[in-house]
């Protein structure tokens, strides 16, 4: 996934109020620019962090930049969480995502459930029909451990018992985490902030829910889901 323009270098002041993040650009200005993470961001919001921002003209946004990257522990970090989404269906397009690969036909956004709406719908003459949530990943600890999530994800434990449910059905269900990080090396659900969806992710894989993880190539001009990393069923810290 390419950014449409160059994304500009800047520096973190504050990220506040979960949408807004003020970031001083390198030729001295201080923007406010849209930050899309409703998430804690927990070691992504200190001040002083390099920061990449986008920029758009549309006359009707009411704010003209993004917060897309940071750079921690000396990598970049992408925190956008509109983007996993997008990179799946570019890296489904491309056959870049072995496991869901082989599939005619990718649909967005199907209702799952009573109350939900899974990412994306697989489906082929002769496969079994796939669901396939995604969730954005960006919290790295102990070393190189990406870990989800980074704050209590009551909807994000729902998705998982609706996938199940999906199992039960007869069908395949997929959880896929995106990490936008370029230095981890293994995957765990976050079990000190998150008990709950801790839990379960176990028990969803106990059902059958597949679980994929996979990090990303992060650049200042495109993002791309690259390598698959294991998944570490223990949960992280407590």
């Amino acid at each position: 996934m390419r950014f449409p323009s160059p994304l500009t270098r800047g520096v973190l002041v504050s990220r506040y109020k979960r949408f807004f993040a003020d970031v001083r650009l390198d030729d001295g200005r201080q923007i406010t620019a849209h930050c899309p993470n409703p998430g804690a961001m927990l070691g992504l919001n200190t001040p002083g962090l390099v920061a990449w921002i986008s920029s758009s003209d549309d006359p009707k946004r009411k704010l003209a930049w993004t917060l897309e990257l940071v750079e921690a522990d000396g990598a970049p970090v992408g925190v956008n969480t509109m983007h996993p989404n997008r990179l799946v269906a570019e890296a489904l397009a491309d056959g870049r995502i072995p496991e869901l690969s082989g599939y005619a036909t990718h649909r967005r956004e199907v209702r799952m459930g009573a109350a939900s709406r899974v990412d994306f719908v697989l489906e082929g003459p002769g496969r079994a029909v796939c669901w396939l949530e995604v969730k954005n990943c960006h919290l790295r600890r102990q070393g190189a451990l990406a870990e989800f999530p980074d704050c209590v994800a009551a909807r994000s434990s729902r998705h998982l018992r609706e996938l199940s449910e999906r199992v039960r059905e007869g069908h395949r269900a997929v959880q896929l985490f995106v990490i936008q990080r370029t230095d981890c090396d293994r995957f765990a659900a976050c079990a000190d902030l998150d008990p709950v969806y801790a839990r379960e992710l176990l028990a969803a894989a106990a059902a059958g829910v597949e679980v994929l993880c996979y990090d990303c190539d992060i650049g200042a001009s495109e993002i791309r889901i690259a390598r698959r990393l294991p998944w570490i069923h223990a949960p992280g810290p407590t």
